[in-house]
């Protein structure tokens, strides 16, 4: 509006610049809130008037035509301005009930599970979203410290419901059963109930018991992998795959349970396919097998954090799957302060 008015006192009435003066306050709608929109807009009238009056344009046509002009793009402004702070507030509710949901269902984990130092991340597909169809929990149980991290078939809410469901029988599950099998049943049964066939899940249940030994459980999922002291790693894939949690009871036998050994500065990384099948431009996967230098941070939130932004700058943008990433370090009770 400055710019405006010297270049209409310098050029006179004959240029017809005085209709630019409706900028500021198109402006101030596109930017301000109603108060400092209406402020610019009541400035601009003034300016306007002021101009025209200097210009000799009153009485006349065309000073009533600019003013009519920045009264209207004021008016439509502030109409603007209004709209947008609704919406700030609507989608700032909205926010908040999807973290608070978020907490309910996708709880923090511990960060100390015995002699197991614990980080969690988690990534929406869904614009503007905190929880999605993946999920994850850490329970500390007289049998060990008992996981899940799980993939639901599907986006949307029939996902988070479902993984809803799965989460509330884990964690009864996990602190009533006394062995991983029994827990991986109660699963069975519970999705049966609630979903009869229509929705699956794959999973990978893990227990990593006081004797440092670790028991899975993979129906379907991808295959978790365990990072050792020295650096080298190995994918722990089950000789036998067994179909996602959802598909029908398996049986007495159930899935292959997979054996290994916890040692100390070992570290088990659990992960969603939304990890592993992130491209890039030229539609190659992210290659996590050769990443693993970067979960040699200081703690597991710093890891996660570097996995994390890797993950996104080799995708070049937000992910198009929900990717979820579960971090176990071993930490003995001696360094535990």
């Amino acid at each position: 509006m400055a710019v405006t008015t010297l270049a209409d006192v310098t050029a006179g009435p004959t240029v017809g610049l005085l209709p630019l003066v409706a900028l500021g306050p198109a402006f101030a709608g596109l930017t301000g809130g109603p108060r400092r929109t209406a402020a610019i807009g009541a400035l601009a009238l003034v300016l306007c008037l002021a101009l025209g009056w200097y210009d000799g344009l009153f009485p006349g046509r065309r000073g009533t035509t600019a003013l009519v002009s920045v009264a209207g793009v004021t008016a439509a402004g502030l109409l603007a301005a209004v709209m947008r702070d609704r919406r700030e507030a609507e989608l700032a509710s909205v926010r908040s009930i999807a973290e608070v949901a978020q907490r309910v269902l996708l709880r923090p984990v511990p960060r100390t599970a015995g002699e197991l130092s614990a980080a969690v991340s988690y990534t929406a597909a869904v614009a503007e979203a905190r929880i999605g169809g993946d999920l994850y929990e850490v329970v500390t149980s007289p049998g060990g410290v008992r996981v899940i991290v799980g993939d639901v078939q599907g986006k949307g809410l029939d996902a988070v419901e479902t993984a809803a469901d799965v989460l509330g029988a884990f964690r009864e599950a996990a602190h009533d059963e006394p062995d991983l099998a029994g827990v991986s049943t109660r699963l069975e049964r519970a999705m049966n109930r609630a979903l009869g066939g229509e929705r699956f899940v794959t999973a990978v249940i893990a227990e990593i018991r006081e004797d440092r030994t670790v028991a899975l459980l993979n129906y379907g999922h991808p295959s978790p992998l365990l990072v050792h002291a020295d650096g080298s790693a190995q994918f722990l894939d089950p000789k036998k795959r067994a179909l996602p949690l959802g598909l029908g009871l398996h049986g007495p036998e159930g899935p292959e349970m997979l054996r290994t050994v916890f040692h100390p500065g070992d570290q088990l990384l659990l992960y969603t396919d939304g990890v592993t099948e992130a491209r890039d431009g030229r539609g190659e996967f992210y290659p996590l097998a050769a990443r693993l230098h970067l979960l040699t941070a200081d703690s597991p939130e710093l890891a996660l954090d570097a996995l994390h932004g890797d993950i996104v700058a080799h995708a070049g943008g937000p992910l198009g799957d929900d990717a979820a990433m579960l971090l176990l370090r071993y930490r003995p009770h001696e360094t535990a302060d």
